[in-house]
Protein backbone atom coordinates (compact mmCIF):
# COMPACT_ATOMS: atom_id res chain seq x y z
CA UNK A 1 0.00 0.00 0.00
CA UNK A 2 1.34 3.60 -0.77
CA UNK A 3 0.45 6.52 1.15
CA UNK A 4 0.29 10.28 -0.30
CA UNK A 5 2.23 13.01 -0.11
CA UNK A 6 -0.88 14.96 0.39
CA UNK A 7 -3.80 13.96 2.88
CA UNK A 8 -6.75 14.58 0.78
CA UNK A 9 -10.09 14.82 2.70
CA UNK A 10 -11.58 11.50 0.47
CA UNK A 11 -12.31 8.91 3.27
CA UNK A 12 -11.69 6.17 0.93
CA UNK A 13 -8.14 7.84 -0.44
CA UNK A 14 -7.23 8.17 3.89
CA UNK A 15 -8.48 4.76 4.47
CA UNK A 16 -6.07 3.13 1.73
CA UNK A 17 -3.45 5.45 2.19
CA UNK A 18 -3.83 5.29 6.51
CA UNK A 19 -5.41 1.87 7.14
CA UNK A 20 -2.54 -0.49 6.24
CA UNK A 21 1.37 -0.73 6.68
CA UNK A 22 2.91 1.03 3.81
CA UNK A 23 6.06 1.88 2.64
CA UNK A 24 9.08 6.56 2.16
CA UNK A 25 12.21 7.07 2.17
CA UNK A 26 13.71 6.55 5.96
CA UNK A 27 17.09 7.69 7.43
CA UNK A 28 18.36 8.49 4.08
CA UNK A 29 19.25 11.58 2.39
CA UNK A 30 18.32 13.65 -0.72
CA UNK A 31 19.16 12.05 -3.93
CA UNK A 32 19.45 15.74 -6.30
CA UNK A 33 19.95 13.75 -9.56
CA UNK A 34 21.26 10.39 -8.71
CA UNK A 35 18.44 8.28 -9.62
CA UNK A 36 17.08 10.04 -12.79
CA UNK A 37 15.25 7.29 -14.06
CA UNK A 38 13.03 7.60 -10.50
CA UNK A 39 10.05 9.70 -10.77
CA UNK A 40 6.76 10.08 -8.66
CA UNK A 41 3.43 9.12 -10.25
CA UNK A 42 0.69 12.24 -9.87
CA UNK A 43 -3.46 12.66 -10.12
CA UNK A 44 -5.52 14.62 -9.48
CA UNK A 45 -6.78 14.75 -6.73
CA UNK A 46 -9.67 17.27 -4.88
CA UNK A 47 -8.49 19.49 -7.69
CA UNK A 48 -5.02 19.85 -6.82
CA UNK A 49 -2.14 17.32 -8.92
CA UNK A 50 -0.43 15.03 -6.00
CA UNK A 51 2.37 13.18 -6.16
CA UNK A 52 1.41 9.59 -5.11
CA UNK A 53 3.83 6.99 -5.45
CA UNK A 54 6.80 6.16 -7.01
CA UNK A 55 8.92 4.50 -9.72
CA UNK A 56 11.13 3.80 -12.43
CA UNK A 57 11.61 4.32 -16.22
CA UNK A 58 12.35 1.10 -17.71
CA UNK A 59 12.22 1.84 -20.90
CA UNK A 60 12.18 4.82 -22.71
CA UNK A 61 8.66 4.77 -22.95
CA UNK A 62 7.60 2.40 -19.86
CA UNK A 63 7.69 3.35 -16.28
CA UNK A 64 6.92 0.78 -13.69
CA UNK A 65 5.19 1.47 -10.35
CA UNK A 66 2.87 -0.27 -7.92
CA UNK A 67 -0.73 -1.93 -9.34
CA UNK A 68 -2.14 -1.43 -5.88
CA UNK A 69 -1.44 2.50 -6.32
CA UNK A 70 -3.04 1.77 -9.95
CA UNK A 71 -5.75 0.11 -8.68
CA UNK A 72 -6.52 2.60 -6.10
CA UNK A 73 -6.88 5.50 -8.98
CA UNK A 74 -8.97 3.58 -10.92
CA UNK A 75 -11.44 2.84 -8.11
CA UNK A 76 -12.23 6.30 -7.69
CA UNK A 77 -12.80 6.85 -11.70
CA UNK A 78 -8.97 8.44 -12.16
CA UNK A 79 -7.29 7.21 -15.63
CA UNK A 80 -5.03 10.80 -16.16
CA UNK A 81 -2.04 10.39 -14.59
CA UNK A 82 1.32 12.27 -15.02
CA UNK A 83 4.97 11.49 -13.95
CA UNK A 84 7.58 13.81 -12.63
CA UNK A 85 10.97 13.30 -12.39
CA UNK A 86 11.77 16.46 -10.64
CA UNK A 87 14.43 15.64 -7.62
CA UNK A 88 11.39 17.61 -5.73
CA UNK A 89 8.00 18.01 -7.08
CA UNK A 90 6.19 20.69 -6.94
CA UNK A 91 2.41 20.95 -7.62
CA UNK A 92 2.35 24.25 -9.03
CA UNK A 93 5.93 24.18 -10.97
CA UNK A 94 7.30 20.32 -11.51
CA UNK A 95 7.64 19.36 -15.17
CA UNK A 96 4.37 17.00 -15.91
CA UNK A 97 4.93 14.08 -18.48
CA UNK A 98 1.30 12.28 -19.36
CA UNK A 99 1.23 8.82 -19.92
CA UNK A 100 -1.19 6.21 -20.39
CA UNK A 101 -1.72 3.82 -16.99
CA UNK A 102 -1.98 -0.08 -17.27
CA UNK A 103 -2.95 -2.15 -14.33
CA UNK A 104 -1.33 -5.60 -14.59
CA UNK A 105 -4.34 -7.66 -14.97
CA UNK A 106 -3.14 -10.55 -12.81
CA UNK A 107 -3.04 -8.19 -9.90
CA UNK A 108 -5.03 -9.54 -6.74
CA UNK A 109 -4.03 -9.11 -3.02
CA UNK A 110 -5.14 -11.89 -1.98
CA UNK A 111 -2.56 -14.13 -3.31
CA UNK A 112 0.93 -14.65 -2.08
CA UNK A 113 1.93 -13.73 -5.79
CA UNK A 114 0.36 -10.38 -5.73
CA UNK A 115 1.29 -9.36 -9.01
CA UNK A 116 1.36 -5.94 -7.68
CA UNK A 117 2.61 -3.95 -10.81
CA UNK A 118 1.71 -1.40 -13.44
CA UNK A 119 3.00 0.59 -16.37
CA UNK A 120 2.75 4.30 -17.42
CA UNK A 121 2.85 4.28 -21.30
CA UNK A 122 4.52 7.53 -22.69
CA UNK A 123 3.71 8.47 -26.49
CA UNK A 124 7.25 9.41 -26.93
CA UNK A 125 10.64 8.39 -25.71
CA UNK A 126 11.56 11.06 -22.87
CA UNK A 127 15.24 11.55 -23.17
CA UNK A 128 15.99 9.89 -19.75
CA UNK A 129 18.13 6.51 -19.19
CA UNK A 130 16.17 3.96 -17.62
CA UNK A 131 16.78 1.20 -15.32
CA UNK A 132 17.81 -2.18 -16.07
CA UNK A 133 15.60 -5.07 -15.02
CA UNK A 134 17.02 -8.38 -13.86
CA UNK A 135 17.75 -11.68 -15.39
CA UNK A 136 15.55 -14.65 -14.69
CA UNK A 137 16.07 -15.87 -11.12
CA UNK A 138 18.68 -13.43 -10.33
CA UNK A 139 17.66 -13.44 -6.45
CA UNK A 140 17.46 -17.51 -6.25
CA UNK A 141 20.86 -17.72 -8.10
CA UNK A 142 22.66 -15.08 -5.53
CA UNK A 143 21.11 -17.41 -2.40
CA UNK A 144 21.98 -20.37 -4.30
CA UNK A 145 26.19 -18.93 -3.59
CA UNK A 146 25.52 -17.04 -0.11
CA UNK A 147 25.56 -14.09 -2.18
CA UNK A 148 22.64 -12.20 -0.95
CA UNK A 149 23.96 -12.77 2.99
CA UNK A 150 25.94 -9.56 3.00
CA UNK A 151 24.33 -7.98 0.00
CA UNK A 152 22.87 -4.30 0.22
CA UNK A 153 19.74 -2.63 -1.73
CA UNK A 154 18.88 1.32 -2.46
CA UNK A 155 15.61 2.23 -2.36
CA UNK A 156 14.61 5.40 -4.02
CA UNK A 157 11.24 7.16 -3.82
CA UNK A 158 9.28 10.16 -2.80
CA UNK A 159 7.49 9.07 0.34
CA UNK A 160 7.35 10.49 3.97
CA UNK A 161 10.44 10.56 5.71
CA UNK A 162 10.87 8.71 9.03
CA UNK A 163 8.63 9.09 11.78
CA UNK A 164 9.26 11.87 15.17
CA UNK A 165 7.95 10.33 18.36
CA UNK A 166 6.61 12.54 21.24
CA UNK A 167 4.18 10.30 23.24
CA UNK A 168 1.39 10.78 20.94
CA UNK A 169 1.03 9.04 17.04
CA UNK A 170 3.95 9.44 15.10
CA UNK A 171 4.47 12.62 12.95
CA UNK A 172 6.29 11.09 9.46
CA UNK A 173 8.50 13.83 7.67
CA UNK A 174 7.33 15.79 4.86
CA UNK A 175 7.52 13.87 1.05
CA UNK A 176 7.79 15.12 -1.78
CA UNK A 177 11.79 15.13 -2.48
CA UNK A 178 13.35 12.28 -4.20
CA UNK A 179 15.37 10.76 -1.32
CA UNK A 180 17.83 7.58 -1.19
CA UNK A 181 18.46 4.86 1.11
CA UNK A 182 20.41 1.68 1.78
CA UNK A 183 19.17 -1.68 3.38
CA UNK A 184 20.28 -4.84 3.93
CA UNK A 185 19.14 -8.39 3.33
CA UNK A 186 17.11 -10.00 5.57
CA UNK A 187 14.76 -13.04 3.98
CA UNK A 188 13.92 -14.57 0.45
CA UNK A 189 10.76 -15.86 -1.21
CA UNK A 190 9.03 -16.83 -4.31
CA UNK A 191 7.64 -13.42 -4.71
CA UNK A 192 8.96 -10.98 -1.82
CA UNK A 193 12.31 -9.48 -0.90
CA UNK A 194 12.27 -8.41 2.85
CA UNK A 195 14.75 -5.55 3.49
CA UNK A 196 15.86 -4.70 7.18
CA UNK A 197 15.18 -0.83 7.54
CA UNK A 198 15.93 -0.68 11.17
CA UNK A 199 17.82 2.54 12.10
CA UNK A 200 19.51 0.83 15.45
CA UNK A 201 21.58 -1.73 12.73
CA UNK A 202 22.67 1.31 10.32
CA UNK A 203 19.54 0.10 7.52
CA UNK A 204 17.50 2.75 6.35
CA UNK A 205 14.13 2.15 4.19
CA UNK A 206 11.02 2.90 2.38
CA UNK A 207 7.55 4.75 3.89
CA UNK A 208 4.17 5.96 2.85
CA UNK A 209 4.63 7.42 -0.71
CA UNK A 210 7.41 5.05 -1.90
CA UNK A 211 5.59 2.59 -3.25
CA UNK A 212 6.04 1.49 -6.74
CA UNK A 213 9.64 3.18 -6.28
CA UNK A 214 12.71 0.81 -7.16
CA UNK A 215 15.14 -1.06 -4.61
CA UNK A 216 18.26 -1.35 -6.81
CA UNK A 217 20.51 -4.44 -6.24
CA UNK A 218 23.52 -2.49 -4.57
CA UNK A 219 24.53 0.58 -6.23
CA UNK A 220 23.90 -1.23 -9.69
CA UNK A 221 21.33 0.26 -12.20
CA UNK A 222 19.10 -3.22 -11.80
CA UNK A 223 15.96 -2.49 -10.20
CA UNK A 224 15.60 -5.98 -7.86
CA UNK A 225 12.13 -5.25 -6.57
CA UNK A 226 9.38 -2.71 -6.08
CA UNK A 227 8.37 -1.47 -2.85
CA UNK A 228 5.23 -2.01 -1.74
CA UNK A 229 4.63 -2.68 1.87
CA UNK A 230 6.02 -3.04 5.16
CA UNK A 231 5.61 -2.23 8.97
CA UNK A 232 3.20 0.17 10.25
CA UNK A 233 5.92 3.38 11.46
CA UNK A 234 8.31 2.33 8.64
CA UNK A 235 11.57 1.12 11.13
CA UNK A 236 11.57 -2.52 10.88
CA UNK A 237 11.03 -4.08 7.40
CA UNK A 238 10.40 -3.06 4.17
CA UNK A 239 8.67 -5.82 1.74
CA UNK A 240 9.68 -5.93 -1.71
CA UNK A 241 7.87 -7.19 -4.88
CA UNK A 242 10.63 -9.34 -6.80
CA UNK A 243 10.82 -8.35 -10.31
CA UNK A 244 12.83 -11.86 -11.38
CA UNK A 245 10.61 -14.11 -11.09
CA UNK A 246 7.96 -15.66 -14.02
CA UNK A 247 5.00 -13.93 -12.88
CA UNK A 248 6.19 -10.49 -12.92
CA UNK A 249 8.27 -11.33 -16.26
CA UNK A 250 4.95 -12.68 -17.77
CA UNK A 251 3.61 -9.21 -16.98
CA UNK A 252 7.01 -7.01 -17.92
CA UNK A 253 7.40 -8.50 -21.42
CA UNK A 254 4.20 -7.16 -22.83
CA UNK A 255 6.15 -3.79 -22.62
CA UNK A 256 9.87 -4.47 -22.44
CA UNK A 257 12.90 -6.43 -23.95
CA UNK A 258 13.98 -8.29 -20.58
CA UNK A 259 17.14 -9.31 -19.82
Amino acid sequence: MCKSLRMVASSSFLLLFLGAPAVAITFGVPDGNGHPNVGALVAELDGEKVAVCSGTLISPTVFLTAGHCAAFLESEGITQVWVSFDPVFDSASSTLTPGTMVLNPGFNQGRPDTGDMAVILFASPLGITPADLPTAGLLNELAAKNGLREQLFTAVGYGAQEASFGGGPPVFGPGGTRMVSTSSFDALNKAWLRLSQNPATGDGGTCFGDSGGPNFLGTSNIVAALTVTGDAICRATNVVYRLDTPTARAFLGNYVTLP
